[in-house]
């Protein structure tokens, strides 16, 4: 079987499918969002989708301590979805997982498009594990005056 261009996929599937998602803005703008699993920005658009293009990429939250998973479509496994995805998990500090989403996205020529997507996406995520420390708060000694 022949694979299907991405832009015909996109003509199909630009205006219905399961993951639009349709918000009226300002008089009769109507915004459109997409809940694609591959797509960094949420937006309805060719660029981004991850349905049309086969380099597609996701930035998703590991589920175990501070780790992220970065998968990249493999373009020669577009017709078997369990090996569709190569996943890495990254563990370090902030700025080594940038380096390493820089390095695969750019320097890589994957899709050097989407490198202020996936760097933005990598930085909203990494933000979200981040979990705020309970307990009493640090007061700020420059604020505190001396009553003499």
């Amino acid at each position: 079987m022949a694979t299907v261009p991405g832009p015909l996929i996109w003509e199909i599937v630009k205006k219905n499918n399961a993951f639009l998602v349709k918000q009226f803005g300002n008089s009769t703008a109507m915004v459109q969002f997409s809940k694609e699993p591959n797509n960094l920005y949420n937006v309805n658009s060719y660029k981004h989708s991850g349905l049309a293009n086969k380099k597609s990429m996701t930035i998703q939250p590991s589920g175990k301590d501070l780790s992220v998973v970065l998968a990249t479509a493999k373009t020669k496994k577009q017709n078997k979805p369990g090996s569709l995805y190569h996943r890495s998990v990254m563990k370090k500090e902030f700025r080594k997982m940038a380096k390493v989403v820089m390095n695969q996205v750019t320097d890589n020529y994957y899709r050097p498009d989407l490198t202020k997507a996936a760097l933005a996406r990598l930085s909203v995520v990494h933000r979200s594990l981040k979990v705020a420390k309970s307990g009493a708060k640090k007061r700020n000694r420059q604020a505190v005056k001396a009553r003499n």
